[in-house]
């Protein structure tokens, strides 16, 4: 038995490597106006930026979990700390736009490496009988919450010292990286066929026994994983939560105003959302210990499209304090999907590879930034705001539904026996 302080020293340093792979998401807001300004870059090409960004730390994930789950995390952990101090830097340093969308891609590589590294460590590390849910949370909680603490101050100091800013930041999110490096580690070593039976991982034996699959007994890669209609439903709610999400996150301000609010509330439902949507991830995801991952994530998701209709109900009649709390409701209830359904994708196809299997779920974040990004943005020009953002509301409770359906894997004779040959 290993001690619980090394195994919660271990999540808590993941969740500090997955803060600073949380900041290129969260506090391109903030770099972007400054960057438009000194390249005079237009508003699509800023927006280019962040599409490489996502794109680059979403198909980073799989390969990156494949390498993880068979050779452990330290070397990418070396490589995702230099990629996220060169993004940074690179964007503070940059004499041409092409060079910070290179720079800002750089540092989705990075991102992604450490996203995939982190989130996953609870899997490997907490009993799936423990608290692994509240351990996921917190790691999953601290992608948004963390930028909460670094954007007032880059608020205040872009302007005048903007070089020196991002090499500060550059340079604290890569000693984050470092770090991790040399505390994260797997709990057994991928050929230490006794270490990973006792860790519930899986052998060769196990996979080609007919049996249940779980985190404690069999593991199975991607190439399986996909042939399972529970990967599909997965797949498709993280598609509706990515999208939905982003188009609330990115479109705030606009929604806010586009109901007719005042530009106060708009600013204030911007911030909410952040607070909200960390605090979400942590406290729902710990109730899935209890309560089981599937009914949590389908609950919460079907409280999530309630509480987005109600806030587009109140804000179209003008109601800033009831737009806000409710909007602040709707993101603190989708936030927690991305704390429980690492945990669902390690018990549905074992722990030992969970690191791919979730990054292959996650790849869902491509077509989920098409639908928050360039979909909402048509959506809005053709619908309104309130009819775009009912459309979204809808979409989420029947993610929730798809969530309650969910139940563990089964796998036939066939599927068992490609498991040998699925790496």
């Amino acid at each position: 038995m290993r001690r619980p302080s090394r195994r919660w020293l271990v999540v808590v340093v993941a969740a500090l490597v997955m803060g600073g792979a949380g900041t290129y998401q969260f506090v391109w807001s903030s770099v972007s106006g400054v960057v438009g300004t000194r390249f005079e870059a237009s508003a699509p090409a800023l927006g280019t930026v962040f599409t490489l960004f996502v794109l680059t730390q979403t198909l980073t994930q799989l390969p990156a979990g494949r390498i993880r789950d068979r050779y452990g995390p330290r070397t990418l952990l070396l490589v995702a700390a230099g990629c996220l101090f060169v993004g940074y830097a690179g964007v503070g340093v940059a004499r041409s736009f092409p060079f910070v969308a290179a720079a800002y891609a750089v540092g989705g590589v990075g991102s992604g490496i450490a996203y995939t590294v982190a989130v996953n460590t609870p899997s490997k590390w907490i009993p799936a009988d423990g608290r692994r849910g509240l351990a996921t949370g917190l790691v999953a909680m601290a992608y948004s919450g963390t930028s909460v603490l670094f954007i007032p101050f880059l608020r205040g100091s872009l302007d005048g010292a903007f070089t020196t800013t991002l090499l500060g930041l550059g340079a604290v999110v890569g000693v984050g990286g470092l770090l991790g490096a040399w505390v994260v580690r797997d709990p057994d070593r991928p050929g230490e066929d006794d270490a990973r039976d006792e860790a519930g991982e899986a052998t060769a034996d196990d996979q080609q026994t007919p049996a249940h699959v779980t985190g404690r007994s069999r593991a199975v890669g991607w190439r399986t994983a996909v042939r399972t209609w529970q990967f599909w439903v997965l797949y498709g709610v993280m598609v509706v939560v990515n999208g939905v999400g982003l188009m609330l996150v990115g479109q705030s301000v606009g929604f806010a105003t586009g109901l007719g609010l005042s530009p106060a509330a708009a600013t204030t439902v911007a911030s909410v959302i952040a607070l909200a949507d960390g605090a979400g991830v942590f406290v729902v995801s710990g109730l899935a210990d209890r309560f089981g991952g599937e009914r949590t994530a389908g609950v919460s998701l079907v409280a999530c499209g309630c509480a987005l209709a109600a806030g587009v109900f109140v804000g179209a009649r003008g109601l800033a304090t009831p737009f806000v709390l409710c909007v602040a409701a709707a993101a603190f209830f989708r936030s927690p999907v991305f704390g429980i359904f690492p945990t669902l994708v390690a018990e549905y196809y074992g722990a030992a590879r969970s690191s791919e299997n979730y990054a292959a779920v996650y790849t869902a974040k491509v077509p989920g930034g098409v639908v928050g990004g360039t979909v909402a943005g048509t959506l809005v020009v053709a619908l309104g705001w309130a009819q775009s953002f009912y459309l979204g509301a809808a979409l989420l409770l029947l993610a929730g539904v798809g969530a309650l359906t969910l139940r563990p894997v089964q796998l036939d004779a066939s599927a068992q026996a490609e498991t040998t040959t699925d790496d």
